[in-house]
């Protein structure tokens, strides 16, 4: 097992244990791993050529240099009944969630959402901690549903390296 993938495991610790609104978890996690990486970069480079967005490809490049990536989401988040309006509607019963699929499935409930943030956050915070190079990248998490990579309406992954200089943060705009 490389050192990568116990941060990784340590990674999915930490997200899957961060506090969640109403102690309910809609939280799930998956490590990815070899080819699979490389069939996540493939297809971030070609949902940038199919959108004409080059920060797709961009990213894309990142993804295939990595040794692994953590890839963090939501699944069949349910509102948190808090009538809070943070979705845009008044009333939780008026949020139809995961009602629309684009890249991602929604709306989601603000606060199942502030979860995800919050379990993305604790598995950076434990990257950084040990050392590993990481970026969050909500394009890696298109990428990951479509290829089912990960069974989540929304999913950010989160790639790791460990080399002399970041490959994440050195680069080109697009």
């Amino acid at each position: 097992m490389s050192s990568l993938r116990i941060v990784a495991d340590l990674m999915e610790i930490a997200a899957r244990t961060a506090p969640k609104a109403r102690g309910d978890d809609f939280v799930v996690t998956r490590i990815i791993e070899g080819d699979d990486i490389k069939a996540l970069a493939e297809k971030m480079a070609e949902v940038g050529e199919r959108t004409q967005r080059k920060f797709f490809v961009r990213d894309s490049k990142n993804v295939a240099a990595s040794d692994v990536v953590v890839a963090i989401g939501l699944k069949d988040a349910e509102q948190a009944n808090l009538d809070c309006g943070g979705c845009g509607v008044a009333a939780c019963s008026e949020l139809v969630v995961n009602s629309y699929e684009g890249e991602y499935s929604g709306p989601q409930c603000a606060f199942r959402l502030i979860d995800l943030g919050i379990a993305l956050g604790s598995a950076a915070k434990t990257a950084s901690s040990l050392n590993a190079d990481n970026r969050m990248m909500y394009t890696a998490g298109v990428a990951a549903r479509e290829l089912g990579l990960i069974d989540a309406d929304f999913a950010v992954c989160i790639p790791l390296s460990a080399t002399g200089k970041s490959i994440y943060y050195d680069r080109p705009a697009q």
